[in-house]
């Protein structure tokens, strides 16, 4: 059991012709994942990775054809709205956004339509999501995990990357690891990956790392507090951050009194939840 991908994803890539699309989409095969078309305009009929996946020139006639039910975005930032918008409309399920640096006012654009359907969007700014032994969708290597019982959810990819590993380490494994971003409008929080932790009856503890901005955290920890049973534990980066100076992410800023990091923890020791100083720590934390 996971949540969000499994063995059953029939996977697409929007943008499979460039060298992000193609190179991760070579990654993300070789892992086992089932990658059943990709999209570029105007190069549909071609195929890829020597024969083993075809192109279409949309997201619509590739869904119709693949059955695809979820879709992977590594197109640049000024087209990535529409990309997810053709995604949507095409009626794809859940749409993955690795994408960076797109705008703000594009993406509130996309959520007041994406909320209006039955699809879900992670990201965009994100790595994507791995579960270990079954499949990933993004940019995590897959190497650095290996099958558990640890549900993990993140807004920093490096920390991810750095967290999953020193679980490894420990003989500790993931049932799946979603890098939500961390920029300040994106499609998935980790109240909405936490409450798929909750009812997932593979994933018995989680593993939440957070940063400096916005209040998402405070919002996890009341949602800890008052809905879930399972053990957490938890990291924010951003410690030492000065005010008002945008470390990383777009969203990872203390700004107007709010987002700083030591409110972030006190808020989750509140809650139950036992945090590390540092993301070493978190193994040993979860026990």
């Amino acid at each position: 059991m996971s949540i969000l991908i499994n063995k059953e994803t029939r996977l697409l890539v929007q943008g499979i012709t460039g060298n992000e699309g193609l190179f991760h989409t070579n990654q993300m095969v070789n892992y086992g994942t089932n990658v059943v078309g990709g999209v570029t305009p105007g190069k549909g009929g071609e195929w890829v990775l020597d024969g083993k996946v075809p192109v279409f020139d949309s997201v619509k006639i590739a869904a119709e054809v693949t059955g695809a039910n979820t879709s992977v975005i590594f197109v640049p930032a000024r087209f990535a709205a529409d990309a997810i918008f053709e995604a949507a409309d095409a009626g794809i399920e859940f749409i993955v956004c690795i994408t960076e640096g797109v705008p703000v006012k594009d993406m509130m654009r996309v959520r007041a339509y994406i909320d209006q359907l039955d699809t879900r969007l992670l990201g965009p700014n994100c790595p994507g999501l791995l579960t270990p032994g079954e499949a990933k969708v993004g940019i995590i290597p897959g190497n650095i995990a290996i099958p558990g019982n640890v549900g993990a959810v993140s807004r920093s990819g490096t920390l991810t990357y750095e967290v999953l590993y020193a679980l490894k380490q420990k003989g500790m494994g993931a049932s799946t690891c979603v890098g939500i971003g961390g920029d300040p409008v994106n499609g998935t929080n980790f109240v909405d990956v936490l409450a798929m932790f909750e009812e997932d009856p593979q994933t018995d503890k989680i593993v939440m790392l957070g940063e400096i901005g916005g209040t998402d955290e405070e919002m996890a920890a009341e949602f800890i507090a008052t809905r879930m049973t399972k053990p957490v534990a938890a990291f924010i980066a951003g410690q030492t951050a000065p005010p008002g100076k945008r470390m990383g992410h777009a969203g990872a800023i203390i700004q107007s009194g709010s987002g700083a990091a030591a409110d972030k923890i006190k808020a989750l020791e509140e809650a139950g939840v036992r945090v590390a100083k540092h993301p070493e720590e978190l193994p040993d934390l979860l026990g």
